[in-house]
């Protein structure tokens, strides 16, 4: 089963729902970086770029999405210790 959510209908594409999910989030200043998803399928796992934490559960609360958990991380990228 699929809510429709907020927008009264499913989007012809993929595409589409992505847009209006960016726009969603942009209210809240949360910005959808990229998800993991397990290969059944049953789990992902979204990186977020947000203010604060319930900046994005408010935006993740509008746009009928879970979120079971909030972690705050920091990026380590080797490439920027590079000579």
């Amino acid at each position: 089963m699929t809510d429709a959510g907020k927008h009264g209908q499913l989007p012809d594409s993929v595409d589409t729902l992505c847009v209006l999910l960016l726009e969603d989030n942009a209210l809240d200043g949360v910005t959808w970086v990229h998800s993991y998803v397990i290969p059944t399928r049953t789990k992902t796992f979204c990186i977020y770029d947000g203010p604060t934490p319930e900046s994005i559960r408010k935006a993740a609360r509008r746009t009928g999405l879970p979120v079971d958990s909030i972690t705050e991380v920091s990026v380590l990228d080797p490439y920027f210790y590079r000579a």
